[in-house]
């Protein structure tokens, strides 16, 4: 199958200024673009693409002063398959596990593994170990946080998140990878696309999503604590250790979003495109 997706962003920028972008199709999916993901702005300003430490494609954009506009609009082929499910996936032993998986067993910004440290092996250390306590994981975080966009906070942590029991996919995503870490599983942080593909749509705007990655039978493989089932058409953009990370933009210097558009839309089968211009 072949799904169209892109974005504009604009923000408002008070004087000239440098941004990072990580807004660009992750390196591991290229190979899956069917017209590139090129960033567009809507004034002149230099542009220059390198990896950050991650493996992420992260976008250097000197801003003038003003409004400026960020787009892109392109096609992937996807394999029209849910998320690879593995029950029989073994957890690790930390000591066998791998140089790089390493970082994503350690707190972070948002993900206070030595708070919540406690909590986790109460409710999980009875858990068979391997995929069975990563989905028990998952489903304790998708019954104890409600969603509501207007939940959205930036500066919320997973421990805040399980204290108030609200929040966006990115403290779901939180809340399950510390809990993750906490019983010494490693787990990431992905943000990216996710349509209403195979699903029944939702009449709210499209956003970017997160999920997360949990380490398991020497590979790695997502879970979703929002939705906790199996969904096509995810279209991953970065990873990270959490929303630090993968921020969708960085500014260094005064400016405010002013809009904010995502689409991602399967295309028919002999159609040219998905939908209007986003």
């Amino acid at each position: 199958m072949q799904i169209r997706a892109g974005y504009k962003i604009t923000f408002d920028c008070m004087s000239p200024m440098p941004i990072m972008l990580k807004l660009s199709v992750h390196p591991d999916r290229r190979h899956d673009l069917v017209t590139p993901d090129t960033i567009t702005t809507s004034v002149s300003a230099p542009i220059h693409q390198h990896q950050d430490e991650f493996g992420n494609l992260l976008t250097r954009v000197h801003a003038p002063g003003g409004p400026i506009t960020f787009s892109a609009d392109f096609i992937i082929n996807d394999t029209g398959l849910a998320d690879r499910q593995k029950p029989t996936a073994r957890q690790i032993p930390v000591e066998d596990l791998p140089s790089e998986a390493l970082p994503f067993l350690l707190g972070s910004r948002y993900c206070e593994t030595d708070q919540l440290s406690d909590l986790a092996w109460s409710l999980f250390g009875g858990a068979p170990e391997g995929w069975s306590r990563v989905q028990a994981i998952v489903d304790y975080v998708h019954d104890r946080i409600t969603f509501g966009y207007h939940h959205a906070r930036g500066t919320r942590t997973a421990l805040e998140g399980h204290r108030e029991r609200v929040g966006v996919c990115r403290d779901f995503a939180h809340l399950a990878v510390a809990l993750c870490r906490a019983m010494n599983i490693p787990a990431r942080y992905c943000t990216g696309y996710l349509g209403d593909i195979g699903v029944p749509p939702v009449d709210a705007p499209m956003d970017f999503s997160a999920w997360f990655e949990a380490y398991l039978g020497g590979r790695w493989y997502t879970f979703d604590a929002r939705h906790n089932t199996p969904r096509i058409g995810r279209i991953l953009m970065a990873r990270g250790r959490d929303a630090t990370d993968v921020a969708m933009a960085t500014s260094f210097g005064p400016c405010t979003l002013s809009r904010f558009t995502v689409i991602t839309q399967e295309i028919a089968a002999g159609a040219a495109d998905g939908s209007p211009d986003p």
